[in-house]
């Protein structure tokens, strides 16, 4: 049944981005300088979860790279890395500059000081989940280096950009932003025809398979492919050579559980820790929720970094949150709710 797994993983590019066209020529046309031995403004690309903002920005890059030697390309999560240090870190490890660097002692300072000094052609890196990080001065840093080209992704504009300091947000107001919606039916079955014409043997499925899967993903490819994934491994599991109806149907609350509780497990610590208070409590306030949390840490972080990280949460449905205001309250996911604790 399987014939190439890897086309069903998350960090899988395809050969070709299907019905992001026009995301995509916009994208390439702001990084295009980058050819000319110049740097490119910094692009953001903005919208929901599993819409193909890292895949079209994946795919560019890897573009780039087939049509000239002339630059250096970095792809960072700052789920995983959340601070300046590990941003500039990774910068410098992609450019084989790390060896002599100890990760304990070496100052922020000097990472950044290598990273500018470096002898390195024009060089574009990805930060998506920028909205992950805790110091965001760090995009200030490397928006001042001429060598250095970004593409920042979030889910969000608004919320990114109001979290900005004044000079943060006077340097990056000017960016080109590309907006990318939520898939319809008929672009997620394509999209999921892409992965079985690959990875599947041809009478696995038909297209009213797809179709449902596609339609229980509602326009986001990340459940769509997942849904499909899971389907796919416990058909073959059972010995089964084709796909049926009751199969996906199975599968659907399974990937979507797996998904969440991968989400989960990415979360930094204190993410963590306010997703087990909301879990605790059923229901919390916000203010509740912001006593409890500081309760438990010796340094906590600034109630407008704890908005961010709630909001982050909120977009990748780990948690829900009603009302305004001081009617506000949170409560995890009700698709994860019965995984809560565990």
């Amino acid at each position: 049944m399987i014939t190439d797994a890897r086309v069903f993983q998350d960090e899988f590019v395809p050969e070709t981005v299907v019905n992001r066209n026009a995301e995509l020529n916009r994208l390439s046309g702001i990084i295009e300088p980058v050819l000319h031995d110049d740097s490119s403004e910094t692009a953001c690309l903005f919208g929901p979860t599993g819409v193909g903002k890292t895949c079209c920005a994946q795919y560019a890059l890897e573009d780039l790279r087939e049509t000239t030697f002339d630059v250096e390309t970095a792809y960072i999560n700052c789920w995983h890395n959340y601070n300046s240090y590990r941003v500039l870190y990774r910068l410098l490890d992609e450019l084989n500059q790390t060896l002599d660097i100890h990760r304990q002692s070496t100052p922020r300072d000097e990472l950044y000081e290598r990273l500018r000094n470096a002898d390195t052609h024009p060089y574009v890196v990805i930060l998506d989940e920028v909205d992950q990080l805790e110091d965001q001065d760090v995009l200030y840093d490397l928006y001042a280096l001429p060598h250095l080209s970004m593409i920042l992704i979030a889910n969000d504009e608004q919320e990114l950009f109001s979290g900005l300091d004044d000079r943060l947000y006077s340097r990056l107001r000017g960016s080109e932003c590309v907006e990318f919606e939520r898939y319809g039916m008929d672009e997620l079955v394509s999209i999921l025809e892409q992965r079985v014409q690959r990875g599947l043997n041809d009478e696995t499925l038909d297209r009213t398979h797809l179709e449902q899967v596609a339609d229980a993903a509602a326009g986001d490819a990340r459940v769509a492919i997942g849904i499909l994934r899971t389907a796919v491994r416990q058909a073959s599991r059972d010995g089964a050579t084709q796909l049926s109806s009751e199969d996906i149907d199975e599968a659907i609350p399974k990937a979507r559980t797996e998904l969440h509780r991968k989400t989960i497990d990415q979360l930094i610590e204190d993410q963590q820790l306010l997703y087990e208070i909301i879990a605790d409590h059923g229901e919390i306030t916000p203010g509740a929720l912001y006593e409890a949390y500081e309760a438990q840490r010796e340094a906590p972080k600034s109630r407008r970094m704890l908005r961010n990280y709630l909001s982050k949460m909120e977009h990748y449905n780990i948690i829900e949150a009603d009302g305004q205001k001081r009617s506000r309250v949170y409560r995890v996911s009700e698709t994860d709710f019965g995984n809560a604790g565990s």
